[in-house]
C-alpha cells in the first residue's frame, strides 16, 4: 500500500508549531507594549488636567481671594485712620501691603494662561494708583495736620478708586473661573479619553485573543485532533487508515512519519499474516511428522527388541546346550552378548520415555507431592531396603501438572542418590521445600559420593557418564529427563556447587504451577492420581537412574 506525500516545496513554506507560537507571543508582546504607552499617555493627561485644577485653579482662586481680603483691608484701615488718625487703625493697611506681594507672586506663579495674569496686571495697577494719588497723601496730611485735614470730597474720590479696584477684582475671579471651567472640561475630556482608551484596549486583547484562539484552532490544535484520532485509528486497528493532517510543517511531518510507520506496520502484518499461513501449513506438516515418527518409535522399539530378544535367546540357548564344547572364551563372549543385548532394550525404553516426555502430555491435575514421593518410593523401595537407606521427606507442596512424570522425577533423583552412596556410610536422603517470592524451592540433599562443581552442567546432558559403565549401571539418560520433565512444568533443576557433603540438587518451580493447600481434598485426588499411574506402562516408571 503506497500513499502519496505532499511536494517539499509546499510543506517548508508552512509554519511550524513553535513559529506560531513565537508568532503568538510577538503580536501579544506588540499588544501589550502598544497598550501599555497609549494607556500610560491618557493617563498622564487625565493627571495633569486632574492636578492642573487642583494645584493651580483651586489654589489660585484662594490666593485671588486672599488678594481681594488684603486690598479690602488696606482700603478698611486707610478709611478708619483717616477718621480718628490713630495710628492702630493703620495697621491692617500695613498688613495688607505686605501679603499683597506676597500673594501677588503666588498668583503670578499658579495663573494657568494670559487672562489672569491680565486681570492680576490690572488689580495691581489700580491698587498702585488709588494708593498713590489717595491713601499716601490722605495718611500724610492726617499725620501732618490731623483728621480735619481730609475733606469729604477727597474722601470720595478715594472711594470711587477703590471702587475702580474691586470692578477689577471682579474681573480676575472672573478670569479664574473661566479658567477653572476650561480645567474642568479638559480634566471630563481626559477622564473621557482614557475610559475610551481602556475600553479599546480590552477590546483589542479580547479580539486579539479570539482570533489567536481561532488561528490556533484552524493552524495547531485542528491538524492536532485529526492527528491524534487517526493515531486511534490505526490503533484500534483500522490500518486502512490514511494519516494526513496537515497544519504545521511539523506537525505535518509528524503526520509522514506515523503515515510511514501505518504503512511499515501493514507491511509487517501482510508479511505476518503470509508467515503465519506458512506456519501454520509447517505446524501442520510437523504434526503429520511427529505422529509418523511416534508411530516409526513405537514400531522401531518392538521391531527392535524382538531380535534383540531373539539375539539374547539363542546366545543362552547356545551357552546352556553347547557349554561343555566351548571353551571359556566362549562362554564369555556369549555373556558379553547377552549383556549387549539386554543393555539394548533398556536404552531402547528409556530413549522412548524421554522422547514421549513433552510430546506426550496428559491433562495436568492437582497432586499432592508428598504422595508423589511416597509412590517413587515404593517403586524403589527394594533399592532402599538393600541399602539400608534413611529417608526424611518434609512438607512438600501440592502442584498442577503431569502425575506420571513428577513420578519418573522423585524416583530418578532418589535413585540417584542410592545409587552413588558413600560405601563406608548408610544413605541419608533429605527432601524439603521453602517458598521464595512466589516460588517454591525444593532440595534433595544426600551423603553420598557427590558431584564435581566442574561438571554441574554436564550431568544433565543426555548420554554423559561421569563414571566407568562397569563402576555404576546405567545410560545416562536419568537427570537429562529430569531437567526435560522440571523446564516442562516451567521450572529450573540444577546442582548445588557450594554443597560438599555429598549432592544437592534445588527444584524451583513458578507461582502459577504450585497451587494453594485445600484440606480434606488430597487423599481422594491421590487415589484417583494413584489410579491414572497404574495405568502407565511399567516401561516409563523403572527409568534408569544413572547421570
Amino acid at each position: 500500500m503506497t500513499t502519496e506525500t505532499p511536494p517539499s516545496g509546499s510543506r517548508k513554506s508552512r509554519w511550524s508549531a513553535q513559529t506560531w507560537f513565537n508568532v503568538v507571543l510577538l503580536v501579544m508582546t506588540i499588544l501589550l507594549g502598544v497598550s501599555a504607552i497609549v494607556g500610560a499617555t491618557v493617563l498622564q493627561n487625565a493627571a495633569s488636567a486632574s492636578n492642573r485644577l487642583i494645584d493651580h485653579i483651586s489654589v489660585g482662586r484662594i490666593q485671588a481671594a486672599r488678594l481681594q481680603a488684603t486690598l479690602l483691608n488696606q482700603e478698611t484701615g486707610v478709611r478708619g485712620f483717616v477718621i480718628t488718625g490713630k495710628e492702630e487703625f493703620l495697621q491692617p493697611y500695613v498688613d495688607g501691603r505686605r501679603d499683597e506681594i506676597t500673594v501677588s507672586a503666588q498668583i503670578e506663579r499658579l495663573a494657568p494662561g494670559a487672562e489672569p495674569l491680565r486681570a492680576l496686571d490690572e488689580v495691581g495697577r489700580l491698587a498702585a494708583e488709588w494708593r498713590a494719588r489717595y491713601a499716601e497723601p490722605m495718611i500724610a496730611r492726617v499725620r501732618d495736620e490731623g483728621p480735619e485735614s481730609v475733606s469729604a470730597e477727597q474722601s470720595e474720590e478715594s472711594k470711587r478708586s477703590f471702587d475702580a479696584v474691586r470692578k477689577a477684582l471682579d474681573a480676575q475671579n472672573a478670569a479664574w473661573a473661566r479658567a477653572r471651567e476650561l480645567a474642568r472640561a479638559d480634566l471630563q475630556v481626559a477622564r473621557t479619553v482614557r475610559n475610551a482608551t481602556f475600553f479599546g484596549i480590552l477590546a483589542a486583547f479580547l479580539v486579539t485573543i479570539v482570533t489567536v484562539a481561532v488561528l490556533l484552532r484552524i493552524g495547531v490544535f485542528g491538524p492536532l485532533a485529526r492527528l491524534r484520532e487517526a493515531s486511534r485509528r490505526v490503533t484500534m486497528g483500522d490500518f486502512a487508515h490514511h494519516v494526513d493532517t496537515g497544519g504545521p510543517a511539523d506537525l505535518a511531518e509528524l503526520a509522514d512519519d506515523m503515515e510511514a510507520m501505518r504503512r511499515r506496520i501493514v507491511a509487517e502484518l501482510e508479511e505476518a499474516r503470509g508467515s503465519r499461513l506458512r506456519i501454520a501449513a509447517q505446524a501442520e506438516e510437523l504434526k503429520r511428522s511427529n505422529a509418523e515418527l511416534e508411530q516409526f518409535a513405537y514400531v522401531a522399539s518392538h521391531d527392535l527388541q524382538e531380535p534383540l530378544r531373539k539375539i539374547a535367546s539363542f546366545c543362552q540357548m547356545l551357552q546352556q546346550r553347547y557349554a561343555s564344547q566351548l571353551d571359556d572364551r566362549a562362554n564369555t563372549y556369549i555373556d558379553f552378548a547377552v549383556d549387549g543385548a539386554k543393555r539394548m532394550q533398556v536404552l531402547i525404553n528409556e530413549l522412548l520415555t524421554f522422547s514421549r516426555v513433552g510430546r506426550i502430555s496428559r491433562e495436568p491435575v492437582e497432586m499432592d507431592l508428598n504422595d508423589v514421593v511416597d509412590r517413587a518410593l515404593v517403586n524403589l523401595s527394594a533399592a532402599v531396603e538393600e541399602s539400608g537407606a534413611e529417608i526424611e521427606v518434609g512438607d512438600l507442596p501440592t502442584v498442577v501438572g503431569d502425575r506420571t512424570q513428577f513420578v519418573m522425577l522423585w524416583q530418578n533423583l532418589i535413585g540417584n542418590s542410592l545409587k552413588f552412596r558413600d560405601p563406608g556410610r548408610a544413605p541419608r536422603i533429605g527432601i524439603e521445600s521453602e517458598r521464595l517470592d512466589g516460588e517454591v524451592r525444593m532440595t534433595v540433599t544426600d551423603n553420598g559420593i557427590g558431584i564435581s562443581p566442574n561438571f554441574a552442567d554436564k550431568i544433565f546432558v543426555i548420554f554423559q557418564r561421569l563414571h566407568q559403565r562397569d563402576a555404576y549401571e546405567g545410560t545416562g539418560i536419568g537427570l537429562a529427563l529430569c531437567r526435560k520433565i522440571v523446564e516442562q512444568h516451567g521450572g529450573t533443576i540444577r546442582l548445588d556447587t557450594e554443597y560438599t557433603g555429598g549432592a544437592r540438587f534445588v527444584i524451583t518451580l513458578p507461582a502459577e504451577v504450585v497451587s494453594p493447600e485445600r484440606e480434606g481434598e488430597g487423599e481422594a485426588e491421590a487415589a484417583e492420581a494413584e489410579t491414572e499411574a497404574g495405568r502407565e506402562d511399567a516401561a516409563e516408571i523403572a527409568v534408569g537412574t544413572v547421570p
